[in-house]
């Protein structure tokens, strides 16, 4: 189950993706509970222009409000050249302030990344395409998209089976669900992985791509968002349907999350630091994963 959050001292204010109206929102910023686990989330993300910087500037302005201690990165990390001098201008001194304040950036591949990111030591990626880690009761399984083989998927199942985090938390580049106009969903994988979430009680998925932000309709218990609008923007480039909770793509934008026991807070912010979309979802009920596993395999 998800509830938006709101509270009555910051106004409502409107939404738009292209010309359809999504939804309303009230600006709510994170609870910022005790012990709970807080990190970021950026896609597509590496440009080096002003836009890039804009975002860096608005993450280290919530950082020091939030204390959130790591980054998740969803691909599309550097476009174009990555030399050292390309590895400085589209990520160390956009994130220095991060950076020098000992937040961890942890890197997924996107289709515009060199391979050889994953040995880039500030993306702790442990030289692996694909990797898990755990943060608090929360685990994190950083995939690779471009390249779904069966090592991967097998790696995948046996790391989410064997995982006993209350929180398992997928992401990658290449969104499985998507209204985005230029891209879309990846069909083929959505049909070769998503099985694999349900069975193993995935709550959240996280991919980039599609350069702007997306909330969708949960799916068989799974919350999806797309966040790739970091850096890159594809302006009006969003198609509402059924499936859109909320949408934002006029502008850049990143999100943070708090996970609090056996809630997960989000909120998403634009470039200019307002609060695009905002809400709390609950971890769901053992009973209601254990029958989504039979069910699964069947």
């Amino acid at each position: 189950m998800m509830r938006l959050r709101g509270v009555c001292r910051i106004p409502a204010f409107i939404i738009f993706a292209g010309t359809a109206l999504l939804s309303v929102s009230i600006a709510q910023d994170l609870p910022l509970k005790p012990q709970s686990v807080r990190f970021a989330v950026i896609g597509d993300n590496g440009t080096g222009e002003k836009e890039q910087y804009d975002v860096a500037q608005q993450m280290e302005r919530s950082r020091a409000k939030v204390n959130f201690d790591f980054v998740v990165m969803l691909g599309d990390n550097i476009y174009g050249g990555d030399s050292a001098t390309d590895m400085k201008r589209k990520f160390e001194d956009p994130y220095k302030a991060l950076l020098d304040a000992g937040v961890k950036f942890y890197a997924s591949l996107g289709n515009h990344d060199n391979p050889n990111q994953r040995f880039y030591k500030p993306f702790n990626m442990g030289e692996k395409r694909y990797y898990s880690y755990r943060k608090g009761n929360a685990e994190f399984f950083a995939l690779d998209s471009n390249y779904m083989d069966p090592q991967q998927v097998d790696w995948l199942t046996n790391a989410l089976r064997n995982s006993n985090a209350a929180w398992k938390i997928c992401y990658f580049h290449h969104p499985l669900y998507s209204d985005g106009k230029f891209h879309g969903p990846d069909t083929d994988l959505r049909a070769r992985i998503e099985p694999i979430f349900k069975a193993n009680g995935v709550r959240l998925v996280l991919s980039g791509h599609e350069h702007l932000y997306e909330r969708i309709k949960p799916h068989d218990g799974i919350y999806y968002f797309v966040l790739g609008n970091s850096g890159e923007l594809r302006a009006h480039g969003l198609k509402p349907s059924a499936d859109t909770a909320k949408g934002f793509d006029t502008d850049r934008s990143f999100m943070m999350m708090e996970i609090a026991g056996d809630q997960l807070y989000f909120q998403a912010i634009s470039r200019t630091g307002e609060t695009i979309d905002s809400g709390v979802i609950e971890r769901q009920d053992k009973p209601v994963q254990e029958k989504a596993m039979q069910q699964a395999a069947q």
